[in-house]
């Protein structure tokens, strides 16, 4: 496995639970602003540790960046990465697949 397939499945593999999956949506649409660990966890209506735990999963494999400003952390997506998935997928995963998604023969 070269790095960049280990890369693609760290990300795809930390996405793998609806709750990460709700989080990383929630930070792509508030855009480059990103949101408050406290406007997180509200919106998610989770318990603090259990919401960490997932963020920290995002953080990690690099899919959200977390800044801290003055008694704030703020987190947001990395565009770049979320976009790198889709890419990966489409460009590594179907290449040799048709519009219609079969084979082609």
């Amino acid at each position: 496995m070269d790095e960049t397939e280990k890369r693609v499945a760290d990300r795809l593999a930390a996405l793998g639970a609806p709750v990460r999956l709700r989080l990383i949506r929630l930070l792509v649409r508030a855009g480059d602003e990103g949101l408050t660990v406290g406007d997180l966890q509200r919106r998610l209506e989770m318990p603090a540790s259990t919401h960490a735990h997932h963020l920290t999963a995002l953080v990690r494999t690099g899919l959200v960046h977390q800044e801290r400003r003055g008694r704030e952390v703020f987190c947001r997506a990395d565009f770049a990465a979320v976009r790198g998935l889709g890419e990966y997928l489409s460009d590594q995963c179907c290449a040799d697949v048709g519009v219609s998604g079969q084979a082609p023969e």
